[in-house]
């Protein structure tokens, strides 16, 4: 192996293991990720056992149509169960669905223990344990930038979520597989409540952060009215044309997500030559290749190439699969799920990242909602129309068909995703922002959304930039340059680059209580009134008064 390629080698293994230090020692998110492994591993294996089961009772068909079943109700319920989490704690909504999907999935084993006659109460209770996996991941994905303490730190725990993810879709699809060639489909479905029992554990012993409330500076005041409430995450989206295309270009690859639900059994039978149950293989070798994914998804965090990033992973996403439809044998159906497997974290991760930094904070969970519902109607059209399209032109064309209009999508979109990368990259005056106290305690997002508010100036030498007794509407971050505090012609303090002031007249609504000149040229950056009061709530005030307070008693 040459310098260069050991050097590249070198690198993803060092950014991959500082990003993962870094998640695990923010101990609320070690314990959110190890709740998210432990429900999907479960979940995961329990989409096995129902596959094979519900393909030895119907066919092709019955999975298709349990399969598009539970899609339609989850995308039916995913906005009023985000409405909701917005509204409620998100540790309750996690630990509601958990728990309520562990009650389910035990009644479904029960029930094939008991030999019942009919599978239609199994196919229900499947079907609901399956709706209330959306409304998990959207509370996880909401809380993660609550948890979060920067920019990075989120970017980075949502690549380690993705890998976790990618190696669920390993071990949870073999578990399922192993145990229906060593023991039963109620064993399997035993094995997923144990997993929800121990996610709910983890879910239970996170402490969040005290944060100020960022609601107001998200968005003013929303109209009550339920259908308000659930078309919010809806509004935001179609009012964003970077949310608008990120939407769009996944819910292209989640339709070839859909009908791969199919025709991976398919590829099991006519290809593998295993039966149905071979399709937990097939979904274990996607998990192979997506552990891959998430290290590179890792390693790439920090380089903040979000939009770019995502739109490879969907290309990769459809493309493989032409060589599937070209070469229909062993080989290459191991390699393209392989690369396929790659590919889904980097969507995955890239995209929750993208929607965390562009959503205000009051409408996170609505927006996820609303995602879902347009992710999983995608997925359940996939899978219905799936069957027919194998019943008209076979596997091969099949392939072809759902693959070629997503690459291309995906292609045309490359330069959009470009400019948005620059619209997400991090302000230069973020970290002079996270300097002042009261700011360090707000999360991320509500941090750049504060620091893109800044305007900058220049101030020459013996400017008065504040005068004692004028009203105040703007609060200064000294960037560059020293200035002068006074007070009835009495020097109180000279500040340079990193402090602060103006804070006082906005906290309390009072005339400036001293003036402010500068001594040498000066770069400062402004914060409007407005955006301050909103940021400033809660602990943030708190913190903010207690500053105030201090200086007011050496008289300004």
């Amino acid at each position: 192996m040459t310098a260069r390629p050991l050097a590249r080698l070198s690198a993803v293994v060092r950014d991959t293991s500082e990003s993962i230090v870094a998640v695990f020692a923010n101990r609320n998110l070690a314990r959110m990720q190890v709740a998210l492994l432990a429900s999907l591993v479960g979940d995961l294996a329990f989409a096995t056992a129902v596959t094979v089961w519900a393909f030895g009772v119907g066919g092709a068909s019955a999975v298709a149509v349990l399969t598009a079943a539970r899609l339609a109700a989850a995308a039916l319920t995913a906005p009023f169960a985000a409405a909701l989490t917005d509204r409620v704690s998100r540790r309750a909504t996690l630990l509601a669905t958990l728990g309520v999907r562990a009650v389910l999935i035990a009644a479904a084993a029960i029930l094939l223990l008991v030999e019942v006659a009919s599978p239609w109460p199994v196919y229900l209770l499947a079907a609901a344990a399956g709706v209330l996996v959306a409304p998990f991941r959207t509370a996880q994905r909401a809380w993660m930038p609550t948890l979060a303490t920067h920019p990075r730190e989120l970017a980075a725990s949502n690549a380690t979520s993705g890998t976790l993810e990618s190696l669920a879709v390993f071990v949870g699809p073999a578990l399922g597989g192993l145990l229906l060639f060593v023991a039963s489909v109620p064993a399997v479905f035993g094995v997923t409540v144990v997993a929800l029992l121990i996610a709910m554990v983890a879910v239970v012993v996170i402490r969040p952060p005290v944060r100020a409330n960022p609601v107001a500076l998200a968005s003013p005041e929303e109209p009550a009215g339920l259908v308000r409430e659930l078309s919010a995450g809806f509004r935001t989206i179609f009012g964003d044309s970077d949310l608008r295309l990120i939407t769009a270009q996944v819910c292209a690859q989640t339709f070839i997500g859909g009908a791969s639900k199919v025709f991976l059994v398919v590829i099991a039978v006519q290809i593998l030559g295993t039966g149905a149950e071979g399709v937990g293989l097939l979904e274990a070798t996607l998990g192979i290749g997506a552990l891959l994914g998430g290290i590179i998804a890792i390693a790439r965090a920090s380089r903040q190439r979000l939009g770019w990033d995502m739109t490879l992973g969907i290309l990769l996403w459809s493309v493989p699969l032409l060589l599937i439809a070209v070469f229909p044998h062993l080989s290459v159906v191991i390699a393209v799920l392989v690369i396929v497997g790659a590919a889904n974290p980097v969507v995955d991760i890239n995209l929750d990242t993208i929607v965390q930094r562009m959503t205000p904070e009051n409408r996170m969970a609505r927006v996820f909602g609303a995602l879902d519902t347009c992710y999983i109607t995608t997925q359940a059209l996939g899978s219905l129309a799936m069957v027919p399209l194998l019943d008209l032109v076979g596997l091969s064309w099949s392939l072809v068909i759902i693959a070629v209009p997503v690459a291309v999508g995906a292609l045309l979109s490359l330069g959009r995703m470009r400019r948005m990368d620059a619209r997400l990259r991090a302000p230069e005056s973020l970290g002079l922002l996270l300097g002042i106290p009261w700011f360090a305690s707000l999360t991320p997002a509500t941090q750049e959304t504060l620091a893109r508010a800044l305007t900058r100036s220049e101030v020459p030498a013996g400017t008065e930039i504040v005068t004692r007794g004028d009203d105040g509407d703007e609060l200064y971050v000294i960037e560059a340059g020293t200035v002068e505090v006074t007070q009835d012609g009495r020097v109180l303090r000279t500040q340079g680059a990193g402090t602060f002031f103006g804070e006082i007249a906005l906290l309390y609504d009072t005339p400036r209580s001293a003036t402010v000149v500068a001594l040498t040229d000066a770069t400062l950056l402004a914060l409007h009134r407005d955006d301050f009061l909103a940021a400033v709530t809660g602990v943030s005030r708190s913190l903010a008064e207690d500053v105030a307070t201090t200086r007011l008693a050496f008289r300004g």
